[in-house]
């Protein structure tokens, strides 16, 4: 058994030093390959195009802060498609960068190839297929392309759900199992990477393979959570759950936040409580309502335009309970004796009766407002992290009563709401803090072209100082402009995360637009 360890030990420190010495190694753009060029191969006629129009669409997402430019857009029609392309990129001589691009959500090149060819996920949805719902062992078996909103209009049908979702649902289900997925049921359910239950995933080798817990395990664990970097999903099994049919959706505003902090962390710790729970912040250069959701009845705008000009930060909680035919006439009962509980501010509690279907798609009407008005597709310098608890009051003074009241410029949703650490995997690749309970805190901000910049600033403000006060923050959606940044987001983790690389994309073909790991050409 020691010299079982001591071997380990080794190959873990040699793939270690072959991953620094690639990344401290720049590749200069004559030795990297145009797609191209080398793609002349008449399997993927007509499926690879260099066409400006697609070309251009591939280097855009939704963060409209960078542009990065493949060589050529995949179009396949089967996942065969898709595995022919790694295959050939890892036996070629030269290899070149992929990347799978669902619906173009991330905000910082996330999902781009530079001189690479990015994967049209979307072309392989086909409507007659793809989504396939077992009633008996309550699960539904979907190609990763499918938006969540698809799925969930399918499940439905039979009255069934996922229980574990993102605020928005026009994401791919690969692209969020890429990242975590995570949203106000995380608290209870976890995220959507823990609600898994088997994935079908091509490799940086061009291989397929099934995997779950039991099988191949380590490629399963690997992929959920893994940023793209050891395997593109292609088909995943979600667990379902009988779906409600209502929801009751209520609001609290706070001007304490350690009540506000405390009455969330006790409402996480019961295990028959509320579905969903998340909090959000108003300052007082900002609406009540955000694009995301118009929630409060207008006649109280000036009321809480008032609390919030007195006080400057307030602080609003969110929680709904679902119930249907079986629960109706006790959830009133139950939704009461909470707000009885909790310490807000009498007189401002709000409350909604919505269908399941109209509260988990809230923001999709936030979305066609903003369209509408040509205000959807701009910059979006978001930021997105995960708090220790133990240092959120922390944050609070030196960054929502600091940083963001004196820059003033915050446009856009900020959100603040506990997790707890056991509905989550440590198997799997996501990042998270090490104490019981952290929170997620989201500057989901818009900007004009012309001002992003400072956004942008102001996030690279708020990093540093997390970082000066060793607050242990760790990014969700991370972007590191340094391989030294990716050591810190990871950990203790790293050497894992490292060994995995190795293991299944050894040429660093896939996913190159997270800057992580630079690619590896055979001489």
């Amino acid at each position: 058994m020691a010299s079982y360890n001591l071997r380990s030990q080794v190959r873990l420190i040699a793939i270690t030093i072959v991953i620094i010495i690639t990344l401290s190694t720049p590749i200069t753009t004559n030795t990297s390959p145009q797609p191209w060029n080398i793609l002349s191969h008449n399997e993927f006629a007509g499926k690879l195009t260099s066409s400006s129009s697609s070309v251009e669409s591939a280097a855009t997402d939704f963060g409209h802060v960078t542009k990065i430019f493949p060589s050529a857009v995949l179009i396949p029609s089967s996942v065969e498609d898709i595995t022919d392309l790694i295959k050939l990129s890892f036996d070629s001589q030269l290899s070149f960068p992929l990347a799978a691009r669902g619906h173009g959500h991330s905000h910082r090149g996330q999902a781009s190839a530079k001189d690479g060819v990015v994967v049209n996920m979307r072309s392989m949805v086909n409507r007659d297929r793809g989504i396939k719902v077992s009633r008996t062992c309550l699960y539904v078996d979907v190609d990763a392309a499918w938006l969540w909103i698809e799925v969930l209009n399918k499940t439905l049908e039979l009255g069934l759900t996922p229980v574990s979702w993102t605020d928005y649902l026009y994401l791919t289900v690969g692209g969020t199992l890429s990242n975590g997925g995570i949203s106000g049921q995380t608290f209870r359910y976890g995220p959507q990477i823990t609600n898994v239950l088997e994935m079908d995933v091509i490799t940086g080798k061009g291989e397929i393979a099934t995997c779950s817990k039991d099988m191949n395990s380590d490629l399963f664990f690997a992929v959920l959570g893994g940023l793209g970097q050891f395997g593109i999903i292609t088909r995943a099994r979600i667990k379902l759950e009988v779906a409600p049919k209502r929801a009751k959706w209520l609001r609290f505003l706070y001007i304490d936040f350690s009540e506000f902090t405390r009455d969330q962390e006790r409402v996480i710790s019961k295990t028959d409580g509320v579905d969903f729970l998340e909090g959000s912040i108003m300052v007082d250069h900002g609406p009540p309502d955000n694009w995301r959701s118009t929630y409060y009845p207008p006649s109280d705008h000036l009321r809480i335009a008032s609390m919030v000009k007195r006080h400057r930060v307030i602080y609003c909680l969110e929680v709904v309970k679902y119930y249907d035919e079986t629960s109706q006439y006790t959830v009133n009962e139950e939704m009461e004796e909470l707000s009885d509980s909790l310490n807000h501010v009498r007189g401002f509690m709000y409350e909604k009766d919505v269908t399941y279907m109209d509260f988990l798609n809230r923001v999709r009407t936030g979305e066609l407002n903003l369209k509408s008005k040509g205000q959807w597709d701009v910059p979006h310098p978001w930021l997105n992290l995960f708090v220790p608890k133990t240092q959120i009051s922390k944050f609070d003074d030196g960054v929502f009563k600091g940083i963001i009241l004196r820059n003033n410029i915050t446009s856009g949703p900020v959100l603040v709401y506990p997790m707890n650490r056991n509905k989550w995997n440590d198997r799997m690749s996501a990042a998270i803090p090490e104490e019981d309970v952290f929170y997620a805190v989201g500057f989901l901000r818009s900007a004009g072209f012309d001002n992003w910049e400072a956004f942008d600033q102001e996030n690279m403000e708020i990093l540093k100082f997390c970082e000066d006060a060793n607050m242990g923050v760790i990014q969700y959606l991370p972007y590191h402009s340094s391989q030294e940044g990716w050591v810190r987001h990871f950990g203790p983790r790293w050497n894992i995360f490292v060994e995995r690389k190795y293991k299944y994309d050894p040429k660093m073909i896939l996913s190159p637009g997270q800057n992580i790991f630079q690619k590896i050409n055979s001489s």
